[in-house]
């Protein structure tokens, strides 16, 4: 790879650094580059696991830890069993298309017998989903679905007007797959004898254009639906289609909420699906259980708050009697609920002032759940199982750090991923108990060469706000730190409704970077304010209505903060965010001016108006009912106000937050004779990258800072 190189001046400056050091280079070399295991899957027996290795999917013992050889050979990107574990879908080639959608040509594989067939006669399809009977395979081509007999082989097609930028069945749209996080819209009846699916008609939505350069003589164009805050949404409809005779028939929602259906859930009963529905504001979800038979509708409860639900995040597991466990946050945290098959409220399983962020499963026999908590504080994630009827909890991870764990189908086992801030991901095989049983893969290679260049860890703090709330941060300072010096600060956030950056655990990410800033003498740190999660539904909330107030009010703060630390040099303090965080690093620079030299904003909205109407309402509601939560805190307002150096970044095929935000942005700032710096990334999306697109941008944002900072 090309060595990137500082002007002279600047390395001059930076003479006292050693050699021993981490650079722009070695990052994207791969020289740090860490070890995982892919494709963890416990098989039915609860004594095996697969893994994704080169040359195969590989067969592991829980009990001895050895590997018994291939279970299927060859080169594949991911994998899935039908429920009998008699067949596995093996996806050999993508073409991604938006953050979760693909296309992808997939074969299926008898276990039994060896025999192999591609779906859809080996063409590209997507969403590909066993029945549960192991006999078909549904799939979507060009917005249709169809089903393939694997005995067969015959197609069967069971929607005909599926139609690019109009109609979509059991598919998700643009706007529903980036905020409800998936592309999928269908499933099947536990007994495999129909398909419940959402049918979205996105014919009146706006259109967005997107210009392609490429290297044609006129640039190409990309089109799609893109409805926009206070636009038209998709109309969504739910349908039956029975297998028997080929008959659909479309499910009667009015008398529920059903401006959105983001999901479609299977339950352990046969003939019947349960829809997740939500009103278009979503402070309201309507939980229906359809007779897939009748087409009947049975309302099982509403979920409600008075300012917004995670409709986009949302736990609903059937245990073996078709009851239900439900993730809610109206106690003030998210915890679990134990409903029974008609929507009685039988129990609140977990409580307390912590919240659940996984739910991994259920074993009847102990009649225990298994949860990912942050019991531990909210900058850790730890695992517990839990009793569901007497409500005994046994940590069975770590005490700190972010641990995640996969289950044996008998939870008998589990592999354990962890990391810490300090050390990098391992994989570790636990018994039930959280007894060790085996260290499958750490990354002690990766630690040691980032500690033979002088990696320092991070150090977590709390943070006043001024409203009494203590916000977690962390800082990372240079390896010769000297309290009676003054180091300039540079302040990394996201900021987004219930995201979290300050986390106990390892980045792989900008992390390294950040590293490699502070050797050249700047004091990184990061502070998690009002609106970021797992501290609790009140301080994730507040925000509620008026984005963008109480976020940036605690970043000033924040700096501010530092800036009277007798370490840090208040008149060289700087910023840095994507997308939202793109979004707070221009308020920064305009409603923050007086605090903040410098400022790096990537892919931001200038602008809520211009952003996507699922995410944006959950947030303001419609520009129709708040216009001023949506102007008030748009840094296009205060465009008059910026006084530092300012670098704006954007790529102009972003498909999630358009290129049209910084040329608002940049507009105001023109009229109000402001200069500031902009690069813009050709035919790039969201996360600008493709070739030596990363290298190029960190060497500019790294050169940025050290002129500049």
């Amino acid at each position: 790879m090309k060595k990137f190189l500082l002007t002279l001046t600047i390395a001059a400056a930076f003479q006292s650094v050693s050699a021993q050091e981490i650079t722009l280079d070695k990052i994207y070399s791969g020289y740090y580059r860490g070890k995982g295991i892919a494709g963890i899957t416990s098989m039915k027996n609860g004594e095996n696991y697969l893994i994704i290795e080169q040359g195969g999917i590989a067969k592991y013992s829980y009990k001895t830890s050895q590997k018994e050889g291939n279970l299927v050979d060859g080169q594949f990107e991911s994998y899935e069993f039908s429920d009998d574990e008699s067949k596995i879908l093996l996806q050999k080639e993508s073409q991604p298309i938006y953050r979760h959608s693909f296309l992808g040509k997939f074969d299926v594989k008898d276990l039994k017998s060896g025999k192999v067939i591609s779906l859809n006669e080996g063409k590209f399809i997507q969403e590909p989903r066993f029945s549960p009977d192991a006999t078909k395979i549904a799939f979507i081509v060009d917005n249709n679905i169809f089903y393939q007999d694997l005995n067969s082989g015959t197609i069967t097609q069971v929607t005909k007007h599926g139609v690019k930028n109009k109609i979509l069945n059991g598919l998700a749209d643009w706007v529903y797959e980036e905020e409800f996080g998936h592309a999928r819209l269908y499933e099947w009846t536990k007994n495999s004898d129909a398909i419940l699916f959402v049918k979205l008609d996105e014919t009146e939505v706006p259109e967005i254009y997107i210009p392609i350069y490429g290297k044609t003589l006129y640039p190409g164009e990309m089109r799609y639906k893109y409805p926009k805050a206070g636009e038209k949404n998709s109309v969504a409809s739910a349908h039956i289609y029975q297998l028997s005779d080929g008959k659909k028939t479309k499910v009667n929602l009015d008398n529920y909420k059903h401006y959105y259906i983001p999901n479609v859930i299977q339950t352990a009963k046969p003939d019947e699906i349960v829809l997740l529905t939500s009103d278009r504001i979503q402070n309201a979800s309507d939980v229906l259980k359809v007779n897939t038979k009748t087409g009947a509708v049975q309302k099982l409860f509403t979920e409600t708050d008075e300012k917004w639900i995670d409709t986009d995040s949302p736990t609903l597991e059937f245990l073996e009697d078709n009851s239900f466990l439900w993730g809610s946050e109206r106690d003030g945290n998210r915890h679990l609920y134990w409903y029974d098959k008609d929507g009685k409220l039988k129990k609140q399983v977990t409580k307390g002032n912590w919240e659940v962020t996984d739910y991994y499963g259920y074993n009847p026999k102990s009649k225990e759940i298994y949860v990912q908590t942050t019991e531990k504080g909210s900058i850790n994630k730890v695992i517990s199982k839990i009793n569901i009827e007497n409500g005994k909890s046994q940590l069975i991870s770590n005490t700190e750090g972010n641990n995640s764990a996969n289950f044996s189908k008998n939870y008998n086992y589990f592999i354990e991923t962890s990391s810490t801030a300090a050390k990098p991901y391992m994989f570790v095989l636990k018994d039930g108990k959280g007894k060790v049983v085996k260290e499958l893969q750490n990354n002690d290679a990766q630690l040691q060469k980032l500690k033979a260049d002088n990696f320092t860890e991070k150090e977590f703090i709390t943070i006043p706000n001024d409203v009494g709330d203590q916000m977690n941060a962390w800082i990372i300072k240079p390896k010769n730190f000297d309290k009676n010096k003054k180091y300039p600060l540079f302040m990394f956030q996201y900021s987004g409704p219930g995201s979290q950056q300050v986390a106990n655990s390892w980045d792989n990410g900008n992390g390294i970077w950040f590293e490699m800033l502070a050797q050249k003498g700047y004091i990184v740190a990061c502070v998690d304010g009002r609106g970021t999660g797992y501290k609790g539904a009140k301080f994730k909330k507040v925000t509620y209505m008026n984005l963008g107030k109480h976020e940036i009010e605690d970043q000033i703060t924040a700096a501010k903060w530092f800036g009277n630390q007798s370490y840090i040099d208040k008149s060289r303090i700087g910023m840095f965010g994507w997308s939202f965080g793109g979004y707070m690093t221009s308020l920064a620079m305009t409603k923050g001016a007086d605090v903040f030299k410098m400022g790096i904003a990537v892919a931001p909205v200038t602008n809520w108006r211009y952003y996507d109407s699922v995410y944006t309402e959950r947030f303001l509601r419609t520009p129709q009912e708040n216009p001023d939560g949506y102007d008030r805190n748009s840094p296009t307002e205060y465009a008059n106000l910026l006084k530092g150096k300012f670098l704006l970044i954007h790529g102009t095929a972003d498909d999630n937050v358009h290129f049209q935000n910084s040329m608002e942005f940049s507009e105001a700032l023109i009229q109000n004779k402001k200069q500031f710096d902009f690069m813009a990334y050709p035919d790039k999306n969201h996360g600008i990258y493709g070739g030596q697109t990363r290298p190029q941008l960190y060497q500019k944002m790294t050169d940025f800072i050290l002129e500049n900072l």
